[in-house]
């Protein structure tokens, strides 16, 4: 038996190029992280502020429960408040928008309604 045998592994040129991706994806989703809780925050606030009566009393709910989770998004004025009968639907929506470099931009389009029936 005679041939040498092939070494296998990662070479160190694969090795920075795997490294500088996952830096790249981590600084990235460090950005992106907070907002994320931040939206999660605001439609907890939402679902409980809609049992209110009038939309004056919902948006008053929702910029107390704003000032105790640090929602700084949205305020109570921002919200869209339908009637459906008995139920009431609040909506909201805004963009959060991240430089990565040069010209290049993140944005993220957050999105959010209140359960039905909750």
């Amino acid at each position: 038996m005679t041939g040498k045998s092939r070494q296998r592994g990662i070479s160190f040129i694969m090795l920075i190029f795997v490294v500088a991706v996952l830096a790249a994806v981590g600084l990235v989703g460090m950005q992106a992280f907070p907002t994320v809780l931040e939206y999660q925050a605001a439609l907890k606030a939402i679902n409980k502020s809609k049992e209110a009566g009038t939309p004056q009393e919902v948006r008053s709910l929702f910029d107390r429960a704003a000032q105790i989770d640090n929602i700084t998004a949205i305020t109570g004025k921002d919200l869209t408040i339908a009637k459906n009968g008995d139920d009431t639907t609040v909506s909201f929506g805004y963009d959060k928008e991240f430089h990565l470099f040069g010209p290049a931009f993140l944005v993220l389009k957050y999105r959010g309604s209140s359960r039905p029936g909750r």
